[in-house]
């Protein structure tokens, strides 16, 4: 049977002593967290075993004996070495020496109670602690295609990391402790710390607390009556402003929460939150900054006027082509003059609108660039909310035509099941069939026909308007894009990735060191980092989409029959 043993390469210089870490009996591994030098007493030694024991959680024990000497090993030196195994009765009893300046290290293990005297393979398998520690092991992200094999791989290397990552209790103590045990470990020259993060730790405090406040306060304010009155409650659940400042306020509240993060995948998600937050801000503080540096609020204005016109004469210019003879298509000309005289009044309304608040436009863009400092998202929205108002009137052009056109397209259906005797059982949601008289079936044919005759005329109407408004939703669903974008990214674990790789593992790959025969076989456990989409496919961040999420067979179906597409949003559809 072969026996694997995980040593850390920090230990490789340590003085001889004795061994401490943690025996995996199923994987007949040892895992060796630290080396505890010579003098030492046994008790005390078991005493800080046990004491490690209890507040790690892991089964920690001696595990066996170290020996580094310079000149060649004393027999007292090995006969104390192995009077230490009876001491502490573990077996099997792992002796590792390393002879001067030698690559090849003895390896020896002693089993009293075991009947098999056939000697094991041992395998020596080198690691960084550091890395190993302050790493966390991803399982396959594919599941599906991950066989049994490899899962039980990632459960043997999972066993190997959360040993390691558990026993942080145990590298706290470095060699100028006072206390009577000496350990050489990953932080046996002292411990890793930082002022700045230390002191924003202290600082970190008070301001968690005055932020809990003030978003309790807002929360509040949130959930008060007044915004469920009508005009409050149609803005608030339908502007995607008011839906992108309800989830960053949400992710304030994750963020400023003092309760402590259970895993590693709440603390990733709440450093994603924050470092996103802050490139968010960061970002709309440079677009506040552009928009009021040389007057280009006012240059914005002064050209929003003129673009709105010239976009209203482009709709008047189309109507009247729509109301002639367009592409040498032959229309119903009465229908066609009603259609285009009331969409042409619609448009001077439009005009009318925009010149009565053109005074005002300055101010507005100028108190709307300030929202800029709560994040580019913010201000992104903003913008498809002043898009979607510009466009209204497209908006509206597009519902009148679809309604009509709709209306149009069922009539004849139900017509068309008129002349085979069918009809829609409402109750029963199915067609049946169903006996027509002649009356009935000189009406219908009539209105057939008219519907008939009538429907290239509304069709064209709708197919124009219909694309202007795929055009405006495009323009949104790009800007909506780009704030999913922002709002789901995971940019603090892609920045890990990238100057920490080895803190995201996806798993280990070992390099063969040197192999003799008599000698244990040295490998270097080294860990491949986690790939960057599936840092992005892990840590991705919940977003809330605008629009609803259709097949192109759905939409294709909706534009057909003339059925409304991409609606006002409705709040509360969360999309992961």
């Amino acid at each position: 049977m072969v026996l694997k043993i995980f040593f850390p390469s920090c230990c490789a210089s340590a003085e001889s002593g004795i061994l401490i870490g943690r025996w995996i009996s199923e994987q007949n591994s040892a895992v060796i967290l630290a080396v505890v030098h010579f003098p030492f007493i046994p008790v005390q030694v078991k005493q800080y075993v046990s004491d490690v024991q209890r507040v790690a959680k892991v089964d920690v024990s001696v595990l066996g004996s170290w020996s580094n000497s310079k000149q060649e090993k004393e027999e007292s030196l090995s006969e104390f070495l192995e009077d230490l195994g009876i001491i502490f009765s573990h077996e099997p009893w792992i002796q590792i020496s390393k002879e001067g300046d030698s690559k090849f290290w003895n390896c020896s293990t002693l089993q009293k109670h075991a009947n098999n005297s056939k000697e094991e393979e041992i395998i020596l398998v080198y690691y960084d602690q550091r890395k190993v520690m302050l790493s966390h092991l991803h399982p396959p992200l594919d599941t599906a295609a991950s066989t049994n094999h490899q899962a039980n791989d990632a459960s043997r290397l999972s066993a190997v990391f959360d040993t390691v990552a558990k026993s942080k209790v145990l590298f706290m103590m470095d060699r100028y402790d006072d206390g009577p045990i000496k350990l050489t470990h990953w932080q046996s020259d002292g411990v890793e710390a930082s002022i700045i993060v230390e002191l924003m730790k202290q600082a970190s405090v008070p301001v968690c607390m005055l932020l809990t406040f003030l978003l309790s306060l807002i929360s509040g304010v949130c959930r008060s009556r007044v915004l469920k009155f009508w005009p409050l409650s149609f803005l608030w659940s339908k502007l995607s402003t008011c839906e992108q400042l309800g989830h960053r306020l949400q992710h304030l509240q994750v963020i400023s929460s003092n309760k402590k993060a259970q895993n590693q995948t709440q603390l990733m998600r709440k450093a994603n939150i924050f470092v996103s937050l802050l490139i968010d801000v960061a970002l709309g503080m440079l677009l506040m900054s552009w928009l009021y540096r040389k007057n280009r609020i006012g240059h914005l204005a002064d050209t929003l006027i003129p673009v709105a016109d010239h976009v209203a004469e482009e709709l008047q210019d189309l109507l009247q082509w729509l109301m002639g003879a367009p592409a040498g298509l032959k229309m119903n000309r009465a229908l066609d003059q009603v259609l285009g005289r009331f969409f042409l009044y619609h448009i001077h309304l439009w005009i009318s609108y925009i010149h009565l608040m053109s005074p005002f436009i300055e101010m507005i863009l100028w108190y709307v660039g300030l929202s800029a400092c709560l994040g580019l998202t913010v201000a992104l929205c903003i913008l498809s909310d002043i898009i979607a108002l510009l466009t209204f009137h497209i908006y509206c052009f597009y519902v009148y035509g679809a309604r009509l056109y709709c209306l149009k397209i069922y009539g004849l259906s139900s017509l068309w099941r008129l002349f085979r005797g069918k009809k829609w059982n409402v109750l029963r949601q199915r067609v049946d069939s169903c006996s027509y008289d002649l009356d009935q079936l000189f009406i219908g044919t009539l209105l057939f026909t008219i519907l008939l005759f009538l429907l290239p005329t509304t069709a064209l109407y709708y197919l124009v308007f219909t694309l202007l408004r795929l055009l405006v939703v495009i323009v949104q669903g790009l800007i909506h894009l780009l704030v999913d974008l922002i709002d789901s990214l995971p940019l603090y674990s892609i920045i890990l990735r990238l100057c920490r790789s080895y803190r995201l593992a996806a798993g280990v790959k070992f390099r063969v060191l040197e192999q003799q025969d008599g000698k244990p076989l040295r490998l270097l456990m080294q860990i491949n980092p986690l790939s960057y989409s599936g840092v992005v496919q892990t840590y991705r961040l919940p977003t809330y989409s605008c629009y609803p999420k259709d097949s192109w067979t759905s939409l294709c179906k909706k534009l057909f029959l003339g059925e409304l597409i991409y609606p006002w949003k409705h709040k509360g559809e969360k999309q992961d």
